[in-house]
Formats: structure tokens, C-alpha cells, sequence
């Protein structure tokens, strides 16, 4: 069983992701005894992200600060966070099944010589043994992994394991670790963001996502509006990127973004495989179209069949009373 287990901290415009504080609940339910050190890295002041960390449930937090670590490379990165595991010797790390992390991890994997558990989904322990749950075949089945010794690495799924509460009244040490950055073969120049304003696609509760039957990038108007008042993020079908009717920073599928938010909200989606597969594990879905034929029903909790620019914004009208 596990006594120590890394955290490492994910941040983007210098605030934590929430994934970040659901890796430390991932962590806690391996080992509720073990000490969770949470790794941060960045080129500016980390006080407050370590703070958060450790109101979140991290024991200790060891921040590397380095002008070389202003943005995310993966030979940077991994200098930094294999230098802490060599002075922590952990018996577990874990982080957000992000882009970064998915990038990340399996580099730190190969230098440690070490499994990794990839999109974990849940966590159980069984006697000695770590049993993640992971979904395999475009989410249409589960399969069980056991760490019986050794490292236990894994990444988690946004969304799928509960942060635990935040609580201010918990403190924890938070140590500056200086790592020599070199032989970087990664030079990030400028970063061009396409990701929508608003709520992270990836870490939102709420997900209204349209496909081609939008029609158009003014169809994705009323889903904006809807998403706004529910407090979510808009997303698409591969379908509608490729009509031009939105960015592909919105795409939700086997070749996009995974989401299992609380509510899915499917626009005007016919529910090909491909879109099932990143959006499928998401707790309820509500499918809106006018064939009552299309696949999206087959999967939906609840189906309204009808013209989606009549519904959507009577559905937006009725929730805004609600709220009022």
C-alpha cells in the first residue's frame, strides 16, 4: 500500500483545473493514510496555486519555479517533476488525463521504467491491490486494472472522481525546489488560443454541443445562450467543424475532446460512433433533433424530437424563469 503519492498540478493561466483537485481525491481513495505532495511548475509565483492544492487535501506541495517553465514542454516539464520524484521517491503518482498529461506521463513512465495506468474513470482498493477502472473500445466497454507492487501511476478522466471539499482551515508546507532546465529541444515561441472563452470544454458540468443540423455558425447562437444560462460550455460534432460552423477547439469526439459532464445536451447531433465516443459516459443525456430515427436516442436519457431552433430557445426561456 501506498505511502506517499504525488500530485502533479496542472494550471492554466495561472489557476488550477479542477482535474488538479480531483487527482488529489484520486490519490486519497488509493491510500487515505498516505502523504499527498502535490508538484507544481511555472515560471511565476506558485504560492497560491500550492495553497489550493493543500485546501484540497495535498499534505505538502514542492513547487519548481524556472523561466524555462513559463509554458508547458515536455522536456522541460519532465526535468522538473522527474527531479522531485528523485528526492521524494514516491510510491504513487498521479495527474489529470489532460493534454498534458497524456503528453506528459508516459515520457516519466519510460525514464522510471514504470506502468502507467492511462484515462482512469474509478479507483477501488481491493486488500493490497489498486483496481482502476478505465473504458476501453471508444467507451463502449470497462476494463479493471491491478496494481498489485510496485509504482502506481495513473491519469485520471476530468469529472469522474469527486474533488474532495475545499477546506481553508488545512495546512500543509510548501518547499521551493531550484532544477537545472537544459538541453531543451522544444522552443515555444507564441501560443495562438482557440479554445472558446468561458468555462474549460474539458471540466465542464454542463455541455450543450451542436452537429450539422445547426445548419450554421448562427446556429450555434441559441446553443450560446443556452450553455450561458446553465453555467456550461458549448461543444460540436466532428460534423459541424468540418462544416466551418465552429473551431475544432470545440470538437467532442473519438478524434477530439472526451467529456463526461453532469448534463450533455446533443443540438442537432445524428449520434454517429465516433461522437458517441466522447461523450457517451456523460451522466445524463438529452438528445434534441427532428428524426426520431437518429442514433443520438439510442443513448439519450431523455429525447425531444422537433425543430432544434424552435426548442432550444424556449428551453433557454424556461430556464431563465426558473432561475429568476
Amino acid at each position: 500500500m501506498s505511502e506517499k503519492i504525488i500530485v502533479i498540478g496542472e494550471s492554466r493561466d495561472n489557476v488550477l483545473r479542477n482535474v488538479t483537485f480531483e487527482a488529489i481525491a484520486a490519490a486519497k481513495k488509493v491510500n487515505g493514510d498516505a502523504e499527498v505532495v502535490g508538484v507544481l511548475c511555472g515560471a511565476d509565483d506558485l504560492g497560491t496555486q500550492a495553497q489550493e492544492m493543500i485546501y484540497y487535501g495535498a499534505d505538502r506541495v514542492v513547487t519548481v519555479k524556472n523561466e524555462k517553465l513559463a509554458t508547458y514542454t515536455s522536456d522541460g516539464y519532465g526535468q522538473a517533476v522527474l527531479s522531485v520524484i528523485e528526492d521524494e521517491n514516491p510510491d504513487g503518482i498521479i495527474m489529470g488525463h489532460t493534454a498534458i498529461g497524456k503528453d506528459l506521463t508516459p515520457k516519466i513512465a519510460s525514464k522510471l521504467e514504470a506502468g502507467l495506468i492511462s484515462d482512469a474513470v474509478d479507483i477501488e482498493v481491493d486488500g493490497d491491490e489498486v483496481v482502476f477502472t478505465r473504458p476501453i473500445y471508444s467507451g463502449k466497454a470497462f476494463e479493471k486494472k491491478v496494481i498489485s507492487e510496485g509504482l502506481v501511476f495513473a491519469t485520471v478522466r476530468p469529472n469522474n472522481i469527486a474533488a474532495l471539499d475545499r477546506d481553508e482551515s488545512r495546512t500543509g508546507d510548501v518547499q521551493d525546489k531550484t532544477v537545472e532546465i537544459s538541453d531543451l529541444r522544444t522552443v515555444i515561441k507564441e501560443v495562438l488560443r482557440k479554445a472558446t472563452d468561458g468555462v474549460d470544454l474539458s471540466e465542464a458540468k454542463v455541455v450543450v454541443a451542436g452537429g450539422r443540423g445547426v445548419k450554421s455558425a448562427d446556429g450555434f447562437k441559441p446553443l450560446y445562450e443556452l450553455a450561458e444560462v446553465l453555467g456550461g460550455a458549448v461543444g460540436a460534432s466532428r460534423g459541424a467543424c468540418d462544416a466551418d460552423y465552429c473551431d475544432y477547439s470545440l470538437q467532442i469526439g473519438q478524434t477530439g475532446k472526451v467529456v463526461t459532464p453532469d448534463l450533455y445536451i446533443a443540438v442537432g447531433i445524428s449520434g454517429a460512433i465516433q461522437h458517441l465516443a466522447g461523450m457517451s459516459n456523460s451522466k445524463v443525456i438529452v438528445a434534441i433533433n427532428k428524426d426520431p430515427e437518429a442514433n443520438i436516442f439510442n443513448v439519450a436519457d431523455y429525447g425531444i424530437v422537433g425543430d432544434l431552433f424552435e426548442i432550444v430557445p424556449l428551453l433557454t426561456e424556461e430556464i431563465k424563469a426558473l432561475k429568476a
